[in-house]
């Protein structure tokens, strides 16, 4: 029974790992081409407009945005199915499971933006205070898998419980920081459109196709409504149903009924094609099937390849080319910022805090799990690749002389700190 219920947390690990690794390989390759004679290829590409028109309907956009608005929704739209489950089901479900990854994450989003705040001098550089808030889950977790069978489960869940608090504080921050001059009718028209999906999802039917169609329409009018619309991926999350419609019980007998009339089909079948009988029992245990499965988990499942293997490789592709070759300046003091701010602020504000509620006996550490995680845990939570990359591209939009600054200061302090964080872990005794 244990094992049932480990092996998917287990996969989801296996999969976020390997995602780390593509991660860092597409970001390696950015930086190698955009420092080589391939560079204005390279950068080019990303430039070049992608889209459509109908009549004076027009939507074209750099395939830069094409990347960073609409594939990263759809990464937006699984961090709103993960912190669904993990509310309704998983490990925030009460206030004793939430206490120790909601204590971390707090320290973890709060000491990196106060360190940022106090270490920055100018007024240009100012918003960037969101971009050391967040932690990558897929590097970090790849960094755990370094480490083998010397990382208990228990740590794992940890950090992924806080990382997933993390990435939804980043979204309310971006929402409510990083979007500009609001369309109030278009987001309303958003809202009463995400309102109606969630209602016929749960009360009517649940469907894949209708879904696609809405997304698109309500992703659309979040673009135009000047609220990023990534925020449309977590909000459609929510309308998501959890629940399955039959028990796995009532579906197991009812696949056992179908089975045995199957059974006693097999003996007169002997064309190619399966007859009328045949045909309707198998409808039957389609349709079942559909039924038994929680929708939501069903579509985490299902995304989880195609954001780890493909959406989050292909953003670190298109954002991480920085030139350094080409006799550049870059804005030292907000690369350095953002690197003690990542580093730094996130280290001291997970350990701190969580050593403090444990102090207070306020939260309980799992099985386990020791002081020396916990300290490892907090130095790996400095790395935020993905997250913060993003905001940085909001941040200083426009401005790609502090967007390269801010991602160095990114790459650096997210180095420094999966390096420090598996040294502690695999060599403390």
């Amino acid at each position: 029974m244990i094992k049932k219920i480990i092996s998917p947390f287990q996969k989801f690990v296996k999969t976020e790992s390997l995602a780390g690794i593509l991660l860092f390989g597409a970001t390696i390759l950015a930086i190698i081409l955009a420092n080589t004679n391939l560079a204005e290829w390279y950068h080019d590409i990303w430039q070049t407009k992608l889209g459509f028109s109908i009549g004076p309907f027009q939507l074209k956009k750099p395939l830069i945005l094409w990347v960073n608005d609409g594939l990263m929704a759809i990464f937006f739209f699984l961090i709103g199915l993960e912190l669904k489950r993990e509310l309704l089901a998983g490990e925030l479900n009460s206030l004793k499971k939430a206490g120790l990854p909601v204590i971390a994450a707090f320290g973890g989003i709060i000491v990196p933006i106060i360190l940022y705040l106090l270490l920055n001098h100018s007024p240009e550089t100012a918003k960037g205070w969101g971009i050391p808030m967040a932690t990558d889950i897929a590097f970090a977790l790849a960094v755990l898998m370094l480490l083998g069978q010397r990382i208990p489960l228990s740590v794992k869940v940890f950090l992924t419980a806080f990382a997933i608090i993390d990435d939804l504080a980043a979204v309310l921050v971006i929402a409510v920081f990083y979007s500009h001059q609001i369309q109030i009718s278009l987001l309303l028209l958003a809202l009463v459109l995400i309102i109606l999906l969630s209602w016929y999802f749960h009360k009517i039917n649940f469907s894949i196709s209708l879904g696609l169609i809405m997304a698109v329409i309500i992703w659309f009018l979040f673009l135009k409504s000047g609220i990023h619309p990534t925020i449309a991926g977590v909000l459609l999350a929510f309308t998501i149903p959890l629940k399955k419609k039959i028990r796995l019980k009532a579906y197991i007998e009812s696949l056992q009924f179908t089975t045995q009339n199957l059974t006693q089909n097999l003996s007169t079948e002997k064309s190619p094609l399966l007859n009328k009988d045949t045909l309707q029992y198998i409808s039957y245990i389609d349709d079942t099937t559909s039924q038994v499965r929680s929708p939501l988990q069903y579509l985490e499942n299902k995304l989880h390849g195609f954001i780890a293997y493909f959406v989050l490789p292909v953003f670190a592709f298109a954002n991480a080319g920085i030139s350094l070759t080409n006799g550049q300046d870059f804005n030292i003091n907000l690369a350095k910022t953002i690197a003690i701010a990542l580093f730094l602020g996130k280290f001291l504000g997970v350990s701190i805090f969580t050593l403090t509620g444990l102090k207070l006996k306020i939260i309980s550490l799992p099985q386990n799990m020791t002081f020396k995680h916990i300290i490892g845990i907090a130095a790996i939570s400095g790395i935020g690749f993905t997250m913060s990359m993003f905001i940085a591209n909001l941040a200083f939009a426009g401005n790609n002389f502090l967007i390269d600054s801010a991602k160095i200061g990114i790459v650096a302090g997210s180095l420094m700190a999966g390096i420090s964080g598996y040294l502690i872990l695999r060599f403390w005794k």
